[in-house]
């Protein structure tokens, strides 16, 4: 499938979004693949990668020419801190034009099904729903020292540069 997808790009341009498994660090065979495809690297964001702090992988993945989908807010197996202070560590080291945060976590979908002590305690994890980067996210990074232009670019102008590639 990975094959296809990279030749549907190939003649495309369409900008590739791939589901990745940051624990085991699944980005580098994925991106092998791509890369044996012909696929420009600087057209693909690894997704779900905030669910590591393993800064040596994130920074090779940047180091391919990737996007970083910083999508798994507020997540699970990570506190949402330890996702923020990730994002803030790669702002930090200049990657922010190549940062997509954003949620892809079933917590902020209100039409997942769960039983209600799930949906109870899901809600508990995640009050604002969509808005959790705006309300939650943005005001941690703010504390932080990161400043609106940084906040604008990550909303804005990177997602921007991504769809309409290099």
């Amino acid at each position: 499938m990975l094959r296809a997808v990279a030749r549907a790009h190939c003649r495309t341009g369409v900008p590739i979004m791939l589901h990745s498994y940051a624990p085991e660090q699944l980005a580098r065979r994925q991106l092998a693949v791509l890369q044996d495809e012909g696929v420009d690297l600087r057209r693909v964001a690894v997704d779900h990668v905030n669910d590591t702090k393993d800064m040596e992988y994130l920074n090779w993945i940047l180091d391919q020419g990737c996007y970083l989908g910083m999508d798994r807010y507020p997540g699970l197996n990570l506190s949402a801190r330890a996702r923020t202070e990730t994002l803030k560590w790669l702002i930090d080291a200049g990657w922010t034009d190549r940062l997509l945060p954003s949620h892809d976590c079933s917590l902020a979908n209100p039409l997942t099904f769960y039983p209600p002590d799930v949906q109870e305690s899901i809600e508990k994890l995640n009050p604002y729903g969509y808005l959790y980067i705006k309300k939650a996210v943005f005001p941690q990074l703010r504390e932080m020292g990161v400043d609106e232009a940084i906040l604008s670019t990550l909303c804005i102008n990177g997602p921007r540069k991504f769809f309409e590639g290099p």
